[in-house]
């Protein structure tokens, strides 16, 4: 039963992570690039010949390559691991879009794939938890880490530092202090060697904050005498020559330039030319006072349950073992003005498992007094409350990818023309649309209810101000249908999410995707059907909170019209309002 038990809980991570993923299926332009980069890989490979040619005619960072060049490493991961997946299967999408988000996890791996090495990276954490603070320690670890919304709601999107978070989070569970008479001296000295390892390579890849990380770790350690500054040095540089070794010569030969190390050219354009600042900065104790504890989500976790890890002598030295460098990481790292709470992400799940150590803590004294009691209730509601405000912002981040809306409604009603031509302006593609979204050419134009479409991104204001440029399309998406030149009529308005609303008692969720389908649970249900199942769900525990505990108050969001689509007109001159 035990066994059960812990199994249904570490399956809490990746099915949340699957979950959360299947309801908010698009992407943000941060992400862009790595998505946009296995979609070129898949499609394209690489050239064999005419390479400086064939790169920049097919692949999207030359269009668009951004302030910083990135790194392929992490794309062309992806890509190869998914691409027996989708050789299986050709019917499929190569990548969690589809043409709507009905359509998500059968469609393709790709996300996915990243999204479940991050959760099992977590699980392989929790592993560790449990050797240092014990079984229920590593329970209660899986539910505050599950309760969080942050890492797991990023943990299947291609950003950078969701690349790098796996692979710091497997080298962290090497760092953590083992009470287990199983775990002998030269099996821990090989895990901190590989950990180092590790932290120089996703350092030298993909983030190189990391490098502050895997200091203040390698200090802490030289401190606990656990490992020698010699065999540091060794294993760090060792490290990083792989690092070097899988980076420099992919992205110098898919950026055209040699030699190419694109974090160095980061790090350098950033923090030493201070271009970050350009993004904004905030005070030093952002990350204390702003950052963390959104990460954290249960305010019992640095309220409670950190500092009673600290002060009880049974966890005490293993807590402050694992705290202090990743706290000396985040100190560190606050002295950069520009800041971000993804830069110090790495931090949550060892805090979290303090916390968890603090939990564990309180449940198992919960029938000694009152106090533990009321405790141990505070932390079971916390944590539920910690759940339900996480579906919340799920709910919510669902809501901000107006660009993809707009283009799978074009594809709808574009569909069945021969030929079809759409313009995107900067919002819609910053929103939403990537080349995963965008339909293949079809291998017969000639075919019933075949459609060739084209896809235009220009941002040029010299090129957007001709009539002539704006005759070749006939769909437009718009964040301003003004600035679209010719006869337009406006077919469709996509609204976003524009902040949270109080709704008084009375007064209806009228910004909801509720469409009047009855609520049909069958074993034959679609992935449109199940959407809709966990909306209708959604409407009942919103009814019944309102009723029976609200007094009729809750929260709501506010949508706002995001985007128009324009369809071209051939006859008067027509704008329908939206």
């Amino acid at each position: 039963m035990r066994r059960l038990n812990d199994f249904l809980l570490a399956s809490l991570i990746p099915l949340l992570t699957l979950l959360y993923l299947y309801v908010s299926p698009f992407t943000k332009v941060e992400e862009s690039f790595n998505l946009q980069a296995v979609h070129d890989i898949l499609t394209y490979g690489f050239p064999h010949e005419d390479i400086a040619t064939k790169l920049r005619a097919q692949y999207d960072h030359f269009s668009f390559p951004g302030a910083v060049p990135r790194t392929f490493v992490g794309a062309l991961a992806l890509a190869k691991i998914a691409e027996p997946l989708i050789w299986l299967s050709k019917s499929l999408d190569r990548q969690i879009l589809g043409s709507y988000p009905f359509s998500v996890l059968l469609k393709s791996p790709v996300r996915a794939i990243l999204g479940l090495y991050n959760a099992f990276s977590i699980l392989a954490f929790r592993n560790g938890v449990r050797k240092t603070f014990g079984r229920q320690a590593a329970n209660w670890y899986l539910l505050l880490q599950a309760s969080q919304f942050h890492i797991i709601y990023y943990a299947s999107r291609t950003l950078p530092n969701m690349f790098a978070f796996g692979i710091a989070t497997r080298a962290l569970r090497g760092f953590l202090p083992s009470v287990s008479p199983l775990t002998n001296a030269t099996t821990g000295s090989n895990q901190v060697r590989l950990s180092i390892c590790l932290l120089a390579i996703a350092g030298v890849v993909f983030r190189s904050e990391l490098a502050i990380l895997l200091t203040t770790h390698v200090a802490y350690l030289l401190y606990q005498k656990r490992v020698s500054l010699r065999e540091a040095i060794a294993v760090g540089i060792s490290g990083a020559l792989i690092g070097l070794i899988a980076t420099v010569p992919l992205d110098s030969f898919l950026w055209l330039r040699f030699p190419l190390w694109p974090e160095l050219a980061g790090f350098y354009y950033n923090a030493i030319r201070g271009n970050a600042l350009q993004w904004g900065t905030s005070p030093w104790y952002f990350y204390f006072t702003n950052a963390l504890p959104r990460l954290l989500m249960n305010p019992l976790n640095w309220l409670v349950c950190i500092p009673l890890a600290i002060g009880m002598k049974a966890t005490r030295k293993a807590s402050i073992d694992v705290l202090a460098p990743l706290l000396a990481f985040v100190t560190i790292y606050s002295f950069q003005p520009h800041k971000e709470w993804r830069f110090i992400l790495y931090a949550v799940p060892g805090m979290t498992a303090v916390a968890a150590a603090g939990a564990s803590w309180i449940w198992t004294r919960r029938s000694k007094n009152l106090a533990y009691r009321v405790l141990s209730l505070a932390l079971i509601a916390s944590t539920l409350a910690s759940f339900a405000v996480s579906a919340g912002m799920l709910a919510m981040s669902r809501l901000n990818y107006p660009g993809a809306e707009a283009l799978s409604r074009v594809h709808a009603l574009g569909q069945g023309s021969r030929i079809v031509s759409v313009h995107m302006d900067t919002l819609s593609c910053t929103t939403g649309i990537t080349r995963f979204l965008e339909k293949p050419p079809p291998q017969n134009i000639m075919g019933h209810n075949s459609t060739l479409w084209i896809y235009d991104k220009t941002e040029d204001p010299q090129m957007l101000l001709s009539p002539a440029f704006w005759d070749r399309f006939d769909y437009a998406l718009a964040e301003k249908p003004e600035k679209v030149i010719g006869r337009w009529e406006i077919v469709g308005v996509v609204k976003g999410f524009a902040g949270v609303r109080i709704l008084r008692p009375g007064e209806e969720t009228v910004e909801h995707a509720k469409n009047g389908r009855p609520l049909q649970l069958t074993w034959k249900m679609t992935m449109a059907d199940m959407y809709h199942a966990l909306l209708h769900l959604w409407d009942m525990f919103e009814l019944f909170m309102r009723q029976h505990v609200t007094k009729g108050w809750w929260l709501g969001v506010r949508m706002e019209p995001k985007i128009r689509i324009l369809r071209k007109q051939t006859g008067p001159y027509n704008i329908v309002p939206p």
